[in-house]
């Protein structure tokens, strides 16, 4: 007698609704950023930059959910492109601080209109997109704590 338990799908099709949706989501991204010329986490540590200025690469890992493995290489093409800079602290030298350039800077009326264009063609109201955002936030939350 097998002490496994009964299998049940609804777990999988959670995740599966997730990846895939998460997917075409992105994927929405994907001509407007090949234009522009960064990848999506690229696009990813622009708007954490865009919103908190200067941060420390552990606090941008932090922000973007990113170990540094995989942080570092993503840093090092960009500051290559001449879209970041990364400086070490003053107070601390074991720190570095990232930040955007100015060229990264110029691409904010060009990322204005991507967000503009995905958020059309995701097709929910403004108070939809909202909620949903707020739930997915809180299950991304939820499973983080457990």
């Amino acid at each position: 007698m097998s002490s496994l338990l009964p299998l049940s799908f609804l777990d999988e099709r959670l995740s599966f609704a997730l990846y895939s949706s998460s997917k075409a989501v992105v994927g929405l991204h994907q001509p407007y950023l090949s234009k522009i010329g960064i990848t999506y986490p690229q696009y990813l540590v622009f708007l954490a930059l865009s919103e908190h200025q200067e941060v420390s690469v552990r606090e941008l890992g932090e922000l973007l959910f990113l170990n540094s493995a995989t942080l570092t290489p993503l840093l090092q093409r960009m500051a290559s492109a001449d879209l970041v800079v990364r400086t070490r602290s003053t107070a601390d030298e074991r720190i570095t601080l990232v930040r955007l350039t100015e060229k990264a800077k110029e691409l904010q009326p060009k990322i204005a209109d991507m967000q503009q264009q995905v958020r059309t063609a995701v097709g929910l109201e403004p108070s939809e997109f909202a909620r949903l955002r707020q739930q997915l936030k809180d299950l991304n939350a939820s499973v983080r704590d457990t």
